[in-house]
């Protein structure tokens, strides 16, 4: 079985680790200068390095569908600079998954494979999908819907450790993204993470730099640029989170399910 996960970010990560370990085939989409926040987890870091490797599984760049295909069989997962998603009509998948989590959907159709998945929020499960996954944390987190869609987006990001938005650390200003601090860095409130334009972007919690973006990204004024884990433990930096598997879970389920008849 053959799945291509449009996105290569944390979540559609561990969405790959869950799939690729129950023997699915994964090829992975995402955008030629990623922009994840937990580089130290996303398989989109093999876009810019030309490996990657999370947990026990490794990715590595691919230019081609064809170029994928050969990978494939050298037990790695092919990641291609490729947003649109124009390997898809290529690879002619069994199930295709939208992890990207613009909370819209950017163009996935319920016509580009036997099973199409979306991933939170901006699909309706029998309209442009034929199962949606819920990215909410809480009671309903990785649950897989076959009808309707997932809850809305509140902007607000999910409790870690009791805190919510104040974990997330955003551009101060428009620029050029300059990292002070590598992601495992042990931080107290107040501490520089990064800069732009000579304007400190400061940790507004104590605990440990989950994530951060790599220095010399373009940014916006208040684009998400950094996370904070306040239960501070290094570890949680470099393994799939439970956000990311739950997500997996669910994806697995719907590929699973669905690809019965």
């Amino acid at each position: 079985m053959l799945t291509v996960i449009r996105g290569a970010g944390d979540i559609a990560t561990g969405t790959a680790l869950r799939l690729w370990r129950s023997g699915v085939q994964v090829v992975m989409t995402d955008l030629p200068n990623p922009t994840a926040i937990r580089r130290t987890v996303c398989f989109s870091q093999a876009i810019v390095l030309g490996r990657a490797t999370v947990e026990d599984v490794t990715a590595v760049r691919a230019e081609t569908a064809a170029e994928a295909l050969a990978l494939l069989k050298e037990n790695v997962i092919p990641v291609l600079p490729d947003p649109e998603g124009a390997c898809i009509s290529r690879l002619r998948p069994d199930a295709v998954v939208d992890a990207i989590l613009a909370k819209k959907n950017l163009g996935t159709k319920i016509t580009d494979a036997p099973v199409v998945v979306g991933v939170g929020p901006g699909f309706t499960a029998g309209v442009d999908c034929h199962a949606v996954v819920e990215t909410m944390r809480g009671h309903t987190l990785g649950r897989t819907y076959y009808k309707g869609s997932a809850l809305p987006n509140t902007g607000i990001p999910g409790l870690i450790g009791g805190f919510s938005g104040e974990r997330v650390l955003r551009a101060p200003a428009d620029g050029v993204f300059c990292q002070k601090l590598d992601i495992g860095a042990q931080v107290t409130e107040g501490d520089v993470a990064g800069e732009v334009q000579g304007i400190p972007m400061r940790c507004t919690l104590t605990g440990v730099l989950r994530g951060i973006l790599a220095d010399g990204t373009p940014v916006f004024k208040g684009m998400k640029a950094g996370d904070v884990d306040p239960r501070g433990q290094e570890a949680n930096c470099f393994t799939a989170s439970d956000k990311a598997l739950a997500v997996g879970g669910g994806v697995l389920e719907a590929v699973f399910h669905l690809s019965r008849g």
